[in-house]
């Protein structure tokens, strides 16, 4: 189903793009995130291709997330999509937004797509099953994590243009103290976790708020790549059934990282 899902992820892309700086209208929604017409047409394209792939599957969207906790606490298997995450860089004109689509049994994330939908590029994996990077017109490459810095290189921390908090930055001032000085990666959407999936960072602390359809294809990349996310308590990340669909903090980090220990100690 993966391959199949990466496709549908780049038709959504492909009715994301003629709203693209084109002065698409903003309107705001009940938590004053922004919604523009590009995210209900990829929405459209992905609730429709889903349930003409798997049927039995609900689908949780961030354009149709109004599903009552007593119907979702029954759900074992469920689609879990962002289809414009990074509207906020969407309607300032970046390239830095993708389209989301997990696969979520039990609360853990069986596998993840995230798509670029200004130029093809998929991204796609799962924990038992590998990650990969395509282009638009090229075969897929395996991308794993790399667990130390380049020797030529300074430790890069991926952050948002966004978004930070006062627990973030102190976060970084403890890291930065522990392994040098840090190189940071400001990128938007999705796109943080599957940096540090090709190996181009070590690691993404997130101590802000995030929902849960911003990360779960994401992360799914990412354990494929040899990565994890955890809760900043140390426990795996997971998307259990609950009233609140927005995250708690985590951290995304290579599994095998030589300074894992001393990274979690800071936190």
């Amino acid at each position: 189903m993966m391959h199949e899902v990466v496709k549908l992820a780049r038709l959504a892309g492909e009715a994301i793009l003629p709203f693209w700086r084109a002065d698409v209208a903003v309107s705001n929604k009940a938590d004053d995130s922004p919604v523009t017409a590009a995210d209900l047409a990829a929405h459209r394209v992905i609730a429709d291709g889903l349930l003409a792939l798997a049927p039995q599957i609900p689908v949780l969207s961030e354009e149709d997330c109004n599903i009552p906790l007593s119907e979702r606490q029954g759900w074992s298997r469920w689609w879990l999509v962002d289809p414009l995450d990074g509207t906020k860089e969407f309607i300032a004109g970046s390239e830095e937004f993708t389209v989301n689509i997990a696969l979520i049994e039990h609360g853990e994330v069986v596998f993840g797509v995230v798509t670029m939908p200004t130029n093809g590029r998929a991204y796609f994996g799962g924990r038992s099953l590998g990650a990969w990077r395509a282009e638009a017109d090229g075969e897929a490459l395996a991308v794993q994590v790399r667990t130390a810095p380049p020797a030529d290189g300074r430790f890069t921390v991926v952050a948002s243009r966004r978004h930070s908090s006062p627990e973030q930055e102190a976060l970084l001032a403890g890291l930065g103290a522990a392994v040098g000085e840090l190189a940071l990666a400001n990128i938007g959407s999705s796109l943080k976790f599957c940096l540090l999936a090709e190996g181009s960072a070590d690691c993404y602390p997130r101590l802000a708020p995030t929902s849960q359809w911003d990360t779960a294809a994401a992360q799914g990349v990412l354990e494929g790549a040899g990565g994890e996310v955890i809760g900043v308590d140390g426990q795996p990340f997971r998307y259990p059934a609950r009233e609140s669909l927005l995250n708690p903090f985590f951290l995304a980090l290579p599994v095998k990282a030589v300074w894992r220990q001393a990274f979690l100690s800071l936190v």
